[in-house]
């Protein structure tokens, strides 16, 4: 059978599934759908020759869900500013925030230094903390007698966009 009739064949099957699948699921998709919960497709996406296989969707993806953990102690932050672009966090981005969990080294956190927020690592060399900026034209933040330091929460997510589409609120 030529390679060309088995590609058309297995796109047709596909399809049959696909109505099938979506049948099984419309009025639970159709609800979350409302909700505002956009489908998950069920198979990652190859930076590669797409597959006809890859057209199979699970259910509806609830963003709430995937990142919040804890919603009592989460919330959501704009970053500001370039320190943190080597960790993947730039300007514009949200940043998911849990209160609930304990900071490590390691670990990227919003802190208030002597009442000025940031987003940083928090490091310990051992001796002492410190904040790591994930950019080199920074300077870690060190702590000298009578400076503050407060950690706010731990990030647990970026949402970063790459196309930003007007809400009809001119922003």
């Amino acid at each position: 059978m030529p390679l060309q009739t088995l590609f058309r064949n297995a796109i047709l099957r596909i399809e049959e599934i696909w109505k099938n699948k979506r049948t099984m699921h419309q009025k639970k998709t159709a609800k979350q759908t409302e909700c505002g919960n956009p489908p998950l497709m069920a198979t990652p996406v190859v930076a590669g020759f797409p597959s006809p296989a890859e057209q199979y969707i699970e259910s509806p993806l609830d963003l709430n869900e995937l990142l919040v953990h804890r919603p009592a102690a989460t919330f959501f932050v704009r970053a500001a500013g370039d320190s943190m672009t080597g960790a993947g966090i730039r300007p514009g981005d949200i940043l998911v925030v849990d209160r609930s969990l304990e900071a490590r080294d390691g670990s990227i956190v919003i802190a208030c230094v002597d009442n000025e927020f940031t987003v940083k690592f928090l490091r310990s060399d051992g001796e002492r903390w410190y904040l790591q900026p994930a950019n080199r034209k920074y300077k870690p933040i060190t702590f000298s007698e009578g400076m503050e330091l407060r950690i706010f929460g731990v990030v647990t997510a970026v949402i970063h966009q790459f196309v930003k589409l007007s809400n009809g609120k001119g922003t």
